[in-house]
């Protein structure tokens, strides 16, 4: 069974560094990480989780939106691999809707995101893949994105007070405030 692993938090100076592209595929190392970051991912109950979030500076994320406590209107995807990940186009249309992080637990932040984005990325067979992505699949990208970075989605806020406690997120979300 894979590995279940530790998700490192904010103020944890692994967070903020740019990860490395990913070289050998067949790399036993890397495809016992992508199994442990799926099994993570599920037991979060998240919707996408990247490398760095388990102190593994390593172009690579995994994408598993699906209805959960956390997120109960998410739509169903298989869950899907991304490594060595490039956004080629994005809309300039944005959305503003709420996130949150598993590195972050008990914050959601509204942040701006593009509405639909065109990638290209590796899967975890080293297969190039070119694909698109609107509304909630495409957050989940950008965020996840991000990470590979060093940016979390409080550096995407435009302002503090779109900050909320998770209990008060849930508040919202059941007022439909």
């Amino acid at each position: 069974m894979p590995d279940l692993l530790e998700i490192v938090q904010l103020g944890n100076p692994i967070l903020r560094h740019l990860s490395d592209p990913v070289e050998n595929f067949d790399d036993s190392q890397l495809q016992k990480l992508i199994k442990s970051l799926l099994t993570t991912v599920t037991d979060a109950n998240g919707v996408g989780i990247a490398a760095p979030q388990v102190a593994q500076l390593h172009q690579l994320f995994i994408m598993a939106s699906r209805p959960n406590e956390r997120y109960p209107h998410a739509p169903n995807m298989e869950p899907t691999v991304v490594i060595n990940p490039k956004i080629l186009q994005a809309s300039e249309e944005m959305l503003t809707d709420w996130e949150g992080c598993l590195c972050i637990p008990g914050i959601r932040g509204k942040v701006p995101r593009h509405r639909e984005i065109e990638v290209e990325y590796y899967d975890r067979l080293g297969m190039k893949q070119h694909r698109q992505f609107n509304n909630f699949l495409a957050r989940i990208f950008q965020h996840e994105y991000d990470h590979l970075q060093g940016i979390l989605f409080l550096d995407r806020l435009d302002t503090l007070n779109d900050l909320a406690t998770e209990k008060e997120y849930q508040r919202l979300q059941q007022s439909g405030e």
